[in-house]
C-alpha cells in the first residue's frame, strides 16, 4: 500500500498563539460537552458529538495541507468528544477516574512506541503523511480523554476542587518548560508531555469558572462560558488565517 504524500506538513506551527488557542480549545470541549450532556439527552448528545468528532476528521485528513480553520474544528471536536468519552467510562461504565486515567494512558504509550518504532520518530514538524497524521490524531484524542480523567481525578477523588486542580496543573506544566530551558530535555517530550498536561489545566478552569456555586464553581455557566470560548477560538483563528494571507501577498510581491 502507498501511504499518501502530502508534501505539506498538516499541523500548526509550535508558537505561543498555539498554546494559547490549545488551552482556549481545552477549556471549551469541557464547558461544551458538560453543557450538552446535562441540558440535553446525554445520550443524544454523545451520539451527536461522536458524528461530529468523525466527521472534522475526515475533513482534516481530506485536506493536503495545514488549514487552520480545519485543524482548529478537529482540535475542538476532539476536545468535545473526549471528554464526553472520559465521562461515559465513568458514569456509564462506572470506571474509577484512576482507572480510567491509566488505561487512557497506556493507550497513549502504546501509540507512542508503535509511532516510533514505525516512523523512528514522534516530532509533529514530520506529520507530511496519512500514516503519521493518523499517530498524531490517536494520540491528541488520548491526551485529551487522558487530561480529562487526571483533571476530575485531582478535582473531585482528591478533593482539590477545579479552582485548585487548575493552579496545580499550572506548576506542573511548567516542568517539561523548565526541563527543556535548563536541563535539554528533548523538544519532542517537553512538547508531549506539555500538551497532555494543557487538558487538564484548560478543563480545571473552565469547570472553576463554569459549574455552578454549589459544585464549586463561580457558576457563569457552561453555555455562556462555552459561547465566549467559541468566539475566542474563532478570533484566533482568523488572525492566523488572516496573518498566513498577509504572509503569501507579501512573498507574492
Amino acid at each position: 500500500m502507498v501511504i499518501p504524500q502530502y508534501i505539506y506538513k498538516k499541523v500548526p506551527e509550535v508558537t505561543k498563539l498555539f498554546w494559547l488557542i490549545k488551552l482556549l480549545t481545552t477549556a471549551m470541549g469541557e464547558a461544551l460537552a458538560d453543557y450538552l450532556v446535562f441540558h440535553f439527552n446525554p445520550y443524544i448528545s454523545v451520539i451527536a458529538g461522536f458524528i461530529f468528532f468523525l466527521l472534522s476528521l475526515l475533513l482534516q485528513f481530506s485536506v493536503k495541507k495545514y488549514i487552520p480553520a480545519i485543524y482548529w474544528i478537529t482540535a475542538a471536536m476532539v476536545a468535545t468528544f473526549g471528554t464526553m468519552a472520559a465521562d461515559v467510562v465513568h458514569v456509564v461504565l462506572h470506571i474509577p477516574y484512576i482507572v480510567s486515567a491509566l488505561i487512557f494512558l497506556v493507550i497513549l504509550i502504546s501509540n507512542f512506541v508503535l509511532w516510533y518504532r514505525i516512523e523512528k520518530s514522534l516530532s509533529i514538524h514530520t506529520i507530511t503523511t496519512f500514516r503519521k497524521e493518523i499517530f498524531y490524531w490517536i494520540a491528541v484524542v488520548a491526551t485529551f480523554a487522558l487530561g480529562t480523567a487526571t483533571g476530575d481525578l485531582t478535582a473531585i477523588i482528591f478533593g482539590l476542587g477545579y479552582f485548585l486542580s487548575g493552579i496545580l496543573f499550572s506548576f506542573l506544566i511548567l516542568i517539561p518548560l523548565i526541563l527543556y530551558l535548563k536541563f535539554h530535555l528533548r523538544e519532542v517530550w517537553a512538547f508531549w508531555i506539555a500538551y497532555i498536561l494543557t487538558r487538564p489545566l484548560g478543563a480545571s478552569f473552565a469547570d472553576w469558572i463554569g459549574k455552578e456555586k454549589s459544585a464549586g464553581g463561580l457558576g457563569i455557566g457552561t453555555g455562556i462560558l462555552s459561547l465566549i470560548l467559541i468566539l475566542l477560538i474563532f478570533l484566533c483563528v482568523l488572525y492566523i488565517t488572516y496573518s498566513a494571507s498577509e504572509r503569501k501577498e507579501e512573498l507574492g510581491n
